[in-house]
């Protein structure tokens, strides 16, 4: 999986990279084919968004489905940590989808 990082208006925190490429390619495990993700991180320079002047918005490509979160937080990790919570509900519910379910029993079997 590639990772992009984009920052607008922003100073990002030497380890911010570190962090998100690992809780990404954690992704891996639900076996559900993404190519890229973009990691966006916006500043808003108002002061009355004080709570929330750190945006982040993560956004997949590729041949697997589109899979798109946002969050607003006090700062770039708050923020990526409560995107990262959306991603990873997204992509759970993708993955059990894909599960099949036999729902034979073994009464239903026949007995050689």
């Amino acid at each position: 999986m590639k990772i992009q990082i984009h920052a607008r208006h922003a100073e990002l925190a030497e380890d911010f990279r570190d962090i998100a490429e690992e809780k990404l390619n954690s992704m891996e495990r639900f076996g559900v084919v993404i190519d890229r993700v973009e990691v966006e991180i916006l500043h808003e320079s108002n002061p009355r968004l004080g709570k929330h002047s750190h945006r982040v918005i993560l956004t997949s490509h590729g041949s697997g489905p589109l899979l798109r979160a946002e969050a607003s937080e006090f700062n770039d990790l708050a923020a990526f940590d409560a995107a990262m919570k959306s991603f990873d509900i997204q992509i759970r519910k993708i993955h059990e989808k894909s599960k099949d379910y036999n729902r034979e029993t073994l009464r239903d079997r026949e007995i050689i």
